[in-house]
């Protein structure tokens, strides 16, 4: 609480958000870790609903050929390992993941969830996204520390179906996304629940995806993560008299516009939404990357206009509302610049773009019903911009570091990173130099090289005798060492 010049007191808002990216690659868990998100979901080899993308494609192919039980009981080593990779990966850097487990199982692959499930957990899995209530009390009975997030497949509308799974032992909602704003604060209000909500990326037909219309055409069931986007193939609309009453050029009557709410998320966040999550598994870290920095940025700008604070003067503008700015405290609204909505229409164009069901209402303009044109150029600038800041270098993980050298003990090396601490010690003691001792600055040079670790020295303090010698030998096993059993020790503890 603030004191007023008047006065009164002025409460001072705070809010928290998770900015939740896509990962069907480790590469797109890379991308997004290093974009900024604070989490990704990710599927492993088996019952993830985009059975097509990287991280699940053995298991899709594996059920396509009719051996899906043989799988489920020996992943392919680098399937599994993707996942696992991306949780060493993302956890040194303080970013969570998700495992999406949001399929409909068959009675006789639940008997498989724990051994499945196992790996990930031991590697401190964050969370499991489930649309599958026999898999939901499955999972809960195995594992009851694992949270569990009830997937959008499960079309949760109201707040007496939020407040249910709560009771029933849900970590978080991720709401249906044919949800209006009050709606989404309604829930939230009267359930207490923890919201997630898709921000940004492809939008179903159907309600919340739950469709049955690759199944029926195709044989393959978006139920079972091999949706076959039949709804954006082109269509003709007739009447019981057989006359066609769409227009020629307007065939495509079930494509969506993608959804982009970068400009509303003030708005979001104020109604009670928590977790802001990226569609995309099924596209390019490319696209991870760009997605997730943009959104980032205005998640940021959001936050600090809620909570009162001077927003960066870099992130976006302020100014009155406007078409796609988000309205914070009634007349305040933050403006996307252009550059910024630019890039995500160079990044991914399905033919336009919606703020979908925010305001409560839909019409044609959410469809795209004009076929994308065959050929556009792609801003090359951008995605090579966003490949050398986000693919080509890993964020660091920042550490603060003591080196102790004492004659005649052994050598410490103490490393520091957030609230986690180790300390190393080399097997040799410090010896009393007989010709020319080592310099404070040779021993800095030494120490600081993290090279292609994790790790960035942000700090270094040295404490040492004069007349001190240590062989160079020495200081890298004892920096290479040091950094093994931090990277030990963060991973543990994550």
């Amino acid at each position: 609480m603030n004191g007023g010049a008047s006065g009164q007191m002025t409460e001072t808002k705070s809010v928290h958000t998770e900015l939740l990216s896509p990962a069907g690659s480790f590469d797109s868990a890379r991308a997004a870790a290093n974009a900024g998100a604070d989490a990704i979901y990710m599927g492993g080899p088996f019952f993830s609903a985009r059975a097509y993308a990287e991280s699940s494609a053995g298991a899709g192919k594996a059920e396509a050929s009719g051996s899906a039980r043989k799988r489920q009981e020996a992943p392919e080593p680098e399937q599994q390992d993707m996942l696992l990779r991306a949780l060493d990966f993302c956890h040194l850097r303080g970013v969570k993941v998700y495992m999406t487990l949001n399929t409909l199982l068959k009675e006789k692959e639940l008997a498989g969830l724990e051994t499945y499930l196992l790996p990930y957990v031991e590697k401190h899995l964050d969370g499991v996204i489930v649309q599958d209530f026999g898999v939901f009390g499955r999972v809960r009975a195995l594992f009851p520390d694992l949270p569990l997030h009830i997937s959008t497949q499960a079309v949760v509308t109201g707040w007496r179906t939020a407040k249910r799974m709560v009771e029933m032992g849900a970590k978080r909602i991720v709401l249906a996304r044919e949800l209006s704003l009050p709606e989404i604060r309604e829930i939230r209000d009267r359930s207490k629940a923890e919201l997630e909500v898709f921000a940004h990326g492809a939008l179903c037909y159907s309600y919340s995806g739950a469709c049955l219309m690759s199944s029926f055409i195709g044989e393959r069931s978006g139920n079972r993560g091999k949706c076959a986007g039949t709804c954006r193939l082109p269509f003709d609309l007739y009447d019981r008299e057989g006359r066609r009453r769409n227009r020629k050029e307007e065939q495509y009557l079930l494509s969506m516009c993608d959804l982009n709410t970068v400009g509303r998320l003030a708005e979001m966040a104020e109604a009670g939404v928590y977790s802001f999550k990226i569609e995309g598994r099924m596209k390019s870290p490319l696209y991870t990357a760009g997605v997730t920095s943009v959104y980032r940025k205005y998640l940021d700008l959001a936050e600090q206009m809620i909570c009162g604070r001077e927003p960066d003067p870099d992130a976006g503008s302020i100014g009155r509302n406007g078409p796609g700015n988000a309205s914070v405290h009634g007349t305040g609204a933050y403006r996307v610049k252009k550059k910024d909505l630019e890039m995500l229409s160079d990044i991914f164009d399905r033919a336009g773009t919606t703020s979908g069901y925010l305001d409560g209402m839909n019409g044609r303009e959410m469809l795209t019903l004009l076929a994308k044109p065959d050929f556009r150029n792609r801003n090359e600038r951008i995605m090579e911009a966003l490949k050398e800041t986000y693919l080509d270098h890993d964020r660091k993980v920042s550490v603060e570091a003591e080196l102790e050298l004492k004659q005649g003990y052994p050598a410490v090396l103490t490393l520091q990173s957030g609230g986690t601490r180790i300390r190393t010690e080399s097997e040799q003691p410090v010896e009393t130099a007989v010709g020319r001792p080592v310099t404070e600055a040779e021993v800095r040079e030494k120490i600081s090289k993290f090279g292609n670790t994790d790790f960035e020295l942000r700090r270094l303090d040295v404490y040492m005798e004069d007349a001190c010698f240590v062989p160079v030998r020495i200081l890298n096993e004892l920096r290479r060492n040091a950094a093994d059993e931090l990277k030990k020790s963060l991973l543990g503890n994550s």
